[in-house]
């Protein structure tokens, strides 16, 4: 997974972990992507440890603040 790729090297305990997981999970679902050897997945990964290491802890936000910033408009 494109996520725990990206963690390896960085440092947060495991509820941040499970955070995120569930932020790049949602946002996968919610793009349909299924691949996470896609490229788009590095890039959705990137974006969501950028978001928590903001402060932000609301997987729902952290998905949603990711996608938006990455510039993907959020299915209706």
């Amino acid at each position: 997974m494109a996520l725990y790729r990206q963690l390896r090297e960085a440092k947060f305990d495991q509820s941040d972990i499970d955070r995120m997981a569930a932020a790049y999970e949602a946002a996968l679902q919610l793009l349909r992507l299924n691949d996470s050897n896609d490229k788009i997945t590095e890039l959705i990964a990137a974006k969501i440890i950028q978001v928590a290491r903001l402060g932000e802890s609301d997987p729902p936000r952290i998905c949603a603040r990711a996608l938006k910033e990455l510039g993907i408009p959020l299915p209706e």
